[in-house]
């Protein structure tokens, strides 16, 4: 199976001037913790990643606020991504081997086209596959990432 069978296609997308409070609003109305972030809307290379736990520790737990606050202040970056023609196998690799929970999936020019998850392998690949993904993702690391 291919990434791009498993990912969610054209996600919403935020650039680095965007502010927190809408790309908090942008992340409930799409109804995801996770938004890629590109460097214009019109290229759609990747950038970042800004996380709704970005928003939580780097913005509102500092006491600052999430309207003078740009997503490309608490954005996480450097972040890996994936082509859509790999494998599920070697997304799920890269999901262990940098913990993160969700990829930004590009095409053949390394623009945005969709993004996989964690649930996504979930819903549609075998219990074994889910289990050996969590838990390597999950396991603690003295490692401090700034990859999510």
């Amino acid at each position: 199976m291919k990434v791009q069978e498993l990912m969610t296609k054209n996600p919403a997308l935020s650039t680095p001037d965007m502010n927190l409070t809408k790309v908090a609003k942008l992340m409930a109305d799409h109804n995801v913790g996770a938004i890629p972030v590109v460097d214009n809307k019109d290229s759609k290379k990747v950038v970042g990643i800004i996380t709704d736990r970005d928003i939580a520790v780097r913005c509102v737990a500092e006491g600052r606020s999430p309207n003078e606050v740009t997503v490309g202040e608490v954005m996480s970056s450097p972040i890996v991504t994936i082509r859509q023609d790999a494998s599920v196998d070697e997304v799920t690799r890269l999901m262990e081997n940098n913990m993160v929970r969700r990829v930004p999936v590009v095409d053949e020019m390394g623009n945005v086209c969709g993004i996989v998850a964690q649930a996504d392998i979930a819903l549609r690949t075998s219990d074994r596959t889910v289990g050996d993904t969590v838990e390597k993702i999950s396991r603690p690391t003295t490692k401090q990432s700034n990859v999510h």
